[in-house]
């Protein structure tokens, strides 16, 4: 009797399996999607582009071009996407004519009218983007009984106060220092690499949590902070030397433990803050201790490791996703250096942007944030010369704001893609069409298409045994939202 009822027993469940799936596959016949495109040699810049509807298809996968999204398959919830608000943002925005600074606010941090920015980063004491070298307290007041913020009171804190209000409070901000006091360092020197000094230890942990108390007492909520900018570069402007060892030590014997007994544990931690080059290595160095990694909420990284002439290294991130699936990795920095006027509109600009962030988020990445909101005409202000471009310009001669194509790649992500947004999965069958996809808390879908090419490439995307038929434009960025 099993024998003979074992076969069609099996078939029935099939069948009742296939019914279920295909149930759940079909749920998006009738669909429609949005499309908003930024492409080059046209007008459009996060411009809607029509609408797609999904229907069920029959046709072969093997011809053609897909888009394939799977939202039955999650991973990381987004935190969210954003710029550094630095002293050079701040004291190029006070510049502009009131108009301009409520244009800027409202394109960087309205989600219906802007991109909805709603991560930041600002830096403890200076940076290479402030007018001049500067730090809180007097020279050798290791007990910090001199800490005093009225340096950011000009500039930096009434921004960051702004962008909070535009943001309706909703600003996750995050701070990083780029050198203690000279006093506390191997060199004494602000500048040019050095190390935090033994005996200063402590005293610099508790530099944080005056910095943090500071900014709170003035309205701003620090979520979090890295515990050095760029911790193997010895640079020309702000820069402080961390072995692994030595950043490991710091945050189990005395940031991770000051933070605590000030009543400050819940803010995050992050690591590293650099290169993806070395990701992996520094991680496991402060992950396998145990004493350490339990202060340790993520991974900071930048993408400069492009600089020595290779290529980005985005499988370092999914190494660290790997051994580490429990730690957040979040994007620190980016930016293109080299600033130069009339290259404000090359659209290279924005590719390197659309390309980084799709294999981030597509690595693992929670967050994505991106170097200086704003800077002049002249790509600072920088007290050691060191200009880049930012996502929008002001020109202070004229009071106008210019856009580069960044702030539109961007705002492909960041208008579309909001926190608490889940990353799904989102395949290409072209390699010349790179994707990442997300559902949002509202049951949206964003997938995001981006084509580096000279060709305009014709797909369909495909979700839940439902497609659509459309077309990538020549350099060109889209959001499909699928409603």
């Amino acid at each position: 009797m099993r024998a003979k009822f074992a076969i069609p027993l099996f078939a029935a469940l099939f069948v009742l399996f296939a019914t279920f799936a295909w149930g759940q596959t079909t749920t998006f016949s009738g669909k429609k999607v949005e499309v908003y495109t930024t492409a080059k040699n046209t007008t459009l810049r996060l411009s809607d582009a029509g609408s797609l509807q999904l229907q069920p298809t029959s046709q072969e996968m093997n011809k053609g071009n897909w888009i394939f999204v799977d939202p039955t398959k999650t991973f990381q919830s987004v935190l969210g996407i954003g710029g550094a608000l630095t002293d050079a943002s701040a004291e190029t925005f006070a510049k502009l004519p009131e108009k301009s600074q409520e244009e800027f606010l409202t394109a960087y941090y309205n989600p219906e009218k802007g991109i909805g920015y709603t991560l930041g980063r600002t830096n403890i004491n200076s940076c290479d983007f402030s007018s001049d070298s500067y730090t809180y307290v007097a020279n050798h007041d290791s007990l910090l009984k001199t800490f005093s913020i009225a340096h950011d009171e000009k500039y930096r804190i009434p921004f960051i106060k702004k962008i909070i209000a535009a943001t309706d409070g909703n600003l996750t901000l995050f701070i990083s220092p780029w050198s203690p006091p000279a006093w506390m360092k191997s060199n004494d020197d602000m500048l040019h690499g050095g190390k935090l000094l033994p005996r200063y230890r402590q005293a610099w942990a508790n530099y944080f949590v005056k910095f943090i108390r500071a900014y709170q007492a003035q309205g701003i909520h620090i979520w979090g902070m890295t515990v050095q900018n760029e911790p193997l570069a010895t640079q020309i402007w702000e820069s402080c030397i961390y072995t692994a060892q030595d950043e490991r030590d710091f945050i189990k014997n005395y940031l991770g433990p000051t933070l605590e007994r000030d009543g400050l544990g819940s803010k995050k931690i992050i690591a590293w803050d650099h290169n993806r080059d070395l990701l992996y290595y520094r991680a496991s160095v402060v992950l396998n201790d145990p004493q350490a990694a339990k202060y340790v909420w993520g991974i900071g990284y930048h993408w400069y490791e492009s600089w020595s002439g290779g290529k980005m290294m985005f499988n370092n991130e999914r190494r660290v996703q790997e051994a580490f699936p429990n730690t957040h990795l979040l994007f620190t920095e980016g930016c293109v250096d080299r600033f130069n006027f009339n290259q404000v509109h090359d659209w290279s600009l924005g590719e390197k942007y659309g390309r980084s962030m799709i294999h981030d988020f597509n690595a693992g990445t929670v967050g994505w944030t991106d170097w200086n909101v704003l800077l002049n005409e002249k790509g600072g202000p920088n007290h050691v010369g060191n200009y880049c471009f930012a996502p929008i310009i002001a020109d202070t001669r004229t009071g106008q704001l210019i856009y580069t194509n960044i702030y539109y790649y961007i705002g492909q992500f960041s208008k579309f893609v909001r926190p608490g947004a889940k990353r799904i999965i989102s395949s290409s069958s072209s390699s010349q069409l790179l994707t990442t996809a997300f559902i949002n808390k509202d049951g949206k879908l964003a997938v995001i298409v981006m084509n580096p090419t000279d060709t305009k490439i014709t797909y369909h995307l495909w979700v839940g045994g439902s497609a659509a038929g459309t077309a990538s434009l020549p350099h060109s960025i889209s959001t499909l939202i699928v409603e």
